[in-house]
């Protein structure tokens, strides 16, 4: 049963964290690409709690791995009801329901299986979501691959378990938030849809570092296992990937897909580079998500010299771009 690569997409799917997670900044939108670098060497999860320091200066980047986000087809909805956005890496696609309070995972496909949780979608994240926030959910549907079939059927513990300083590849970044997944599946055969007699488990852990600034995870490490006794199968994973820019000096400057913004706390004026067209306008919001402000972007500049101080959410869009930051005023 050649499923362990689900085991992956599953646990770094159902993880999605921030320092304190909204809708208004987290949510992924159509045109989102984020680019990461499998990870060489073993993370640091070691510690929980407040003041915590996440020492991972021997990590290496490894190969790149980008992740575009879109619209879902009319045929991939009918398959995965409610879903509303979709990302793919080239490998593998994961679909999306977007709500007020929530962003759920539909269904996850490699090119090994699917698991599709149209009976319950698996949370991936709650609304608003800080250090020392905890959220149970319930999920199941039904996993196919290659060589196997039947449903699933268990539980998402989310935590945000720590915080403190993670040190990566000669940078440091302070006030940062660590939410760890716990993910406990049983398997059943398709016949058994009264989930009496498991016939096998998919478990695991996976841990995500955000700073302030980020909207995706500077670093996520994830471990799994599938065990599946009457197929004499068992079989473990373990990944990690790291945002682009972690391994790159990025001190005072944001990077946000193929733009670059700094500095980061600003006062009068954000300076803004990459791929700018007379269209790209920016929209400005409150961190709670109220609307302020819209302009077109100046000789690569963004006036914010009429805000209070403060933490705010800029939103670049144009004919084939929308991106998203958070930035603070001082």
């Amino acid at each position: 049963m050649k499923i362990n690569l689900l085991i992956s997409l599953l646990l770094s799917q159902i993880c999605f964290s921030q320092v304190t997670i909204t809708k208004a900044f987290n949510d992924p939108v159509v045109g989102d690409v984020v680019n990461n670098k499998n990870v060489v060497g073993t993370v640091n999860n070691a510690g929980s709690g407040s003041g915590q320091t996440f020492d991972n200066s021997l990590l290496t980047a490894g190969t790149p791995i980008v992740t575009t986000f879109s619209t879902p087809t009319s045929a991939e909805i009918t398959s995965y009801p409610g879903t509303t956005i979709k990302s793919s890496d080239g490998a593998t696609t994961s679909f999306f329901k977007q709500s007020s309070s929530k962003l759920e995972i539909t269904a996850l496909i490699t090119t090994e299986g699917t698991l599709s949780f149209a009976g319950d979608n698996a949370t991936a994240i709650q609304y608003p979501f800080a250090f020392g926030n905890s959220v149970v959910d319930n999920a199941k549907g039904t996993f196919t691959s290659t060589t196997a079939s039947g449903l699933i059927k268990g539980t998402v513990t989310i935590t945000a378990d720590a915080s403190g300083t993670l040190i990566m590849s000669g940078n440091t970044y302070s006030n940062v938030l660590r939410v760890k997944t716990v993910q406990n599946f049983n398997l059943y055969q398709s016949s058994d849809t009264f989930y009496t007699f498991p016939i096998g488990t998919i478990t695991g852990t996976s841990y995500q570092y955000y700073n302030a600034s980020s909207k995706q995870p500077l670093l996520s490490s994830i471990s799994g296992n599938i065990s599946v006794p009457i197929l004499s199968f068992n079989q473990s994973t373990n990944q990690a990937v790291a945002q682009s820019t972690a391994f790159l000096g990025t001190k005072d400057v944001q990077f946000v897909e193929d733009f670059v913004i700094y500095p980061n706390p600003a006062q009068n004026f954000i300076k803004l580079k990459g791929k700018i067209d007379n269209q790209l306008e920016v929209e400005i919001f409150s961190f709670e998500g109220k609307y302020l402000k819209k302009s077109l972007v100046k000789n690569e500049l963004i006036d914010i010299s009429n805000l209070t101080p403060g933490t705010y959410i800029l939103k670049l869009i144009g004919k084939d771009v929308q991106r998203t930051i958070k930035f603070i005023k001082k």
